[in-house]
């Protein structure tokens, strides 16, 4: 049995309908009980639906939040967060402006939003979060990643106005099927970047460990772990990096993952 699983939520624990199965969070349950240390791997921030279901996934853990830009222990707060360049950032709102897309900016707890248009609507209803958000001035505490909200042709373009060294990590979600999220984090801050210093800190070996993703954020993730696993909703270039391949997220592809950890 492997110790320790880490699982992407959109397009792997959560479904197109934006629900986590009865069961799986059955099968949730009955790993963490068989003692496998489980860690909620995101590009969501640590706070509306992520953070309600890292808690009931492991209570006691740290989970991996903002694609490994925040890395929180939900039991107790703490925290192993890197924080956004500021001259980058800044940078980034000015592009923002002059371009008219939607970037978001984010800390821990809280995010702004450039715009309050309908997908930023639908992004609020997706994350679980109020809306309207705020504006980026109005952002208090330390800001550590942000994240233009694109269509799929855009990505080109919008690679051409981002600072230079940020590390970028699109990714998709099948509640929003025609929006690109590009995620962006200080340079070397990656899913594979927390999965690490999370294995680090249970002092559990790297090949003892199991990523389950679908999008290409996942892939840094994927990269370190003993034992990656792709969903059957999987981009390609996921399936190729993928060890082990399973159903389809609304099929419970997770479900034939967890039995595989336990059978490792």
């Amino acid at each position: 049995m492997l110790a320790l699983v880490c699982i992407d939520v959109d397009g792997t624990l959560v479904g197109s309908n934006n629900e986590v199965r009865d069961d799986v969070w059955t099968a949730l349950e009955e790993a963490r009980s068989a003692g496998i240390q489980l860690v909620l791997c995101s590009g969501r921030p640590a706070f509306g639906r992520a953070r309600e279901y890292a808690e009931r996934m492991q209570p006691d853990g740290w989970h991996v939040f903002q694609n490994g830009a925040s890395v929180v222990r939900v039991g107790t707060g703490e925290s192993l967060s890197s924080e956004f360049p500021a001259a980058e950032l800044r940078e980034l709102l000015a592009a923002a402006e002059q371009s008219g897309e939607l970037l978001e900016v984010y800390t821990d707890t809280a995010y702004a939003s450039t715009l309050r248009d309908t997908q930023a609507r639908e992004h609020a209803e997706l994350l679980g979060v109020p809306f309207p958000p705020l504006w980026p001035a109005e952002l208090q505490g330390t800001p550590v990643r942000a994240q233009w909200l694109i269509r799929y042709e855009q990505l080109p373009a919008v690679r051409a106005i981002t600072p230079a060294g940020l590390d970028l990590h699109p990714a998709g979600s099948p509640r929003m099927r025609e929006t690109l999220f590009v995620s962006m984090t200080a340079p070397g801050t990656s899913k594979g970047s927390a999965i690490r210093r999370i294995a680090e800190s249970y002092d559990i070996p790297l090949e003892r460990t199991m990523m389950i993703g679908d999008g290409e954020n996942d892939l840094q993730a994927m990269g370190v772990v003993g034992h990656p696993v792709a969903m059957g909703n999987a981009e390609d270039v996921v399936k190729a990096a993928a060890k082990y391949h399973v159903g389809h997220v609304d099929a419970g592809g997770l479900l034939e993952a967890l039995a595989l950890a336990r059978q490792l």
